[in-house]
Parts: C-alpha cells; structure tokens; sequence
C-alpha cells in the first residue's frame, strides 16, 4: 500500500489534484507487493512564469526511487513522472533477477549492493538509477586541484564554462564542488 505525502510549493493542493497525483502513481502499487508499506513523497510547485516541476521520492529499504519532471501543465507532469519511475523500477527489478542469478539469492545480492553504494542514515541505500541503459565512461580526466575558497571556484567554473567544478577547500583541505543549480544559482557540496 503506497502513502502519500503530497506538499505543494505556490500551489493549493486541491481535492482534485491530489485525486490525480494518487491515481497516477497508484499504478506502481503493483511493483510493491513485497513493499507492504511505501512512502511517496511528492512535491509540487509552481514557479511565477507559470511552469510547473513535479518531484516524486519512494525510499525503499535497498534503493530510493526519484524522479523529477517539468512541464508547462501540471497534469502532464505527473504523467510523464509515473513513465520515469517505471522504467525505473523494471530497470532495477532486471538488474536484481540478473545479480540474483550471478550471485545466488536476493540477501547475497543486496548485501553486496550495500557495499558498493552509498548508505544514507536511515540504512536505505540512496540509488538514483539513470535512465540510459548503458552507463560508460567515455573520457576520463586528470588534474591537480588548487586550494581556493568556493568563491573562485565558482569564478573558474564559470570562467570554463562548466556546470560544475572540483577544488581543494584552502581552510579546511577537503575535496568540494561548486555546481550551479538549474534556477541560476550556485550549490557547495562539502565532503569531511
């Protein structure tokens, strides 16, 4: 059984919205039988120039499913929201049947997939599964990173004409990224 937690950003979340958001969605409630209670969190908002983003997150106790769509019509949004959580979810059900025939059983596979990714407080390993079916490095890249303060890290990154870029934080030596975020912005990722 899917529970919603529907918030909305400069919007009113109306009967008749939040009756479309379940019925949409509802229909991924047939990939969750082993699942008996799961958590959608979907967030709605409506920016002044009148588009929409629709933001849907289902954590799971070995991947988080999330999926984010813009659109012009809210409606449509989640529509094409629920296409990118179930192609999502027979992509990861494809890679489990296939691990589960190289490694033996779904705990071998899930306690190894723990391993390798990134396991967030609440023990759930935080997976975003990409959309390509082929993950492939196509280039790789080396250089030295400069310690610099976020401010000309961000002046290099624009200067470079990138989304995103690495240095060494001058105060602390830790490794950041600046990265400019979709609404003009800039984002800092700190790591200890």
């Amino acid at each position: 059984m899917l529970n919603y937690n529907i918030r909305g950003e400069n919007i009113e979340v109306t009967p008749a919205i939040r009756e479309h958001v379940e019925k949409k969605i509802g229909k991924l409630d047939r990939y969750f039988n082993e699942t008996p209670d799961a958590n959608v969190h979907v967030n709605l908002k409506v920016y002044p120039d009148k588009n929409t983003k629709v933001e849907v997150t289902i954590p799971m106790p070995h991947l988080v499913l999330r999926a984010e769509e813009r659109n012009t019509d809210m409606y449509a949004a989640i529509d094409l929201i629920v296409d990118k959580l179930e192609r999502q979810i027979r992509k990861h059900k494809t890679k489990v049947n296939r691990k589960m025939r190289e490694k033996g059983s779904p705990k071998e596979f899930f306690a190894a997939q723990e391993d390798l990714n990134h396991v967030s407080p609440n023990g759930a390993a935080a997976v975003e599964l990409e959309e390509e079916t082929e993950s492939e490095v196509v280039r790789t890249k080396q250089f030295n990173l400069k310690p610099m303060d976020s401010e000309e890290a961000i002046l290099q990154m624009d200067l470079l004409g990138h989304s995103f870029f690495v240095f060494t934080d001058a105060e602390t030596n830790a490794t950041n990224i600046v990265y400019k975020r979709r609404d003009g912005k800039y984002g800092l990722i700190e790591t200890n």
